[in-house]
């Protein structure tokens, strides 16, 4: 499948290096802007943010290689200590050793592997009431969320000795229900994007 079936493309049909600076660029506020959706936990150091949907829809967004690219970017822009991470933890370099720092580095094989899987599936944008493109959208998300908590929770057992049991129930459990929202959020954005992008 091509990169010019992805969603930015339709969205904005620039071709080039400067329309993928564009596409990165606003990919990069729109993570930022989710990442000041945050919700602060007793229990656990890992606070409800809106990371991970931002990372997820930027993954549908750009497809692979752009979203990754954009990861990246956005990595090294929390890395110089500007204000793009969720404003809970220490800014800068130190955000890269507390309990996140697993989910951080993340995002771009998670955005890498959502944004490969989606590039592969045609169907997911095009208007249609059959279920299998929305079995395979909701898959590849899966996909990017099993990698973002794979790596947030290696992170706490190793880097802070809780172990994977205990990083399982502060890394991960609590985090289950808000994580089917975001994906269901996203894939009604992609039905209702491929249905006004039919009748349109």
């Amino acid at each position: 499948m091509s990169q010019s079936k992805v969603l930015a493309d339709k969205l904005y049909s620039g071709e080039g290096i400067a329309a993928d600076v564009v596409r990165i660029a606003a990919a990069n506020i729109l993570l930022a802007l989710c990442a000041h959706i945050v919700i602060p936990l007793p229990f656990t150091p890992v606070p409800i943010t809106g990371q991970t949907f931002g990372v997820l829809l930027v993954a549908v967004l750009l497809g692979a290689r752009r979203s990754a690219i954009a990861m990246v970017f956005y990595l090294f822009e929390g890395l110089m200590g500007l204000p793009v991470f969720q404003p809970l933890g220490i800014p800068g370099p130190a955000r890269f050793l507390g309990p996140t720092a697993g989910y951080l580095i993340a995002y771009p094989f998670a955005a890498f592997a959502t944004g490969w899987l989606v590039e592969r599936n045609s169907r997911l944008f095009r208007a249609s009431k059959s279920q299998p493109a929305g079995a395979a959208l909701a898959g590849a998300l899966l996909c990017g969320e099993a990698i973002i908590f794979a790596f947030g929770c290696a992170w706490l057992a190793s880097g802070f000795h809780l172990g994977w049991a205990r990083a399982f129930q502060t890394g991960a459990l609590p985090f289950v229900p808000g994580e089917i929202v975001k994906m269901a959020l996203i894939v009604t954005f992609v039905a209702g994007f491929a249905l006004f992008h039919r009748e349109s």
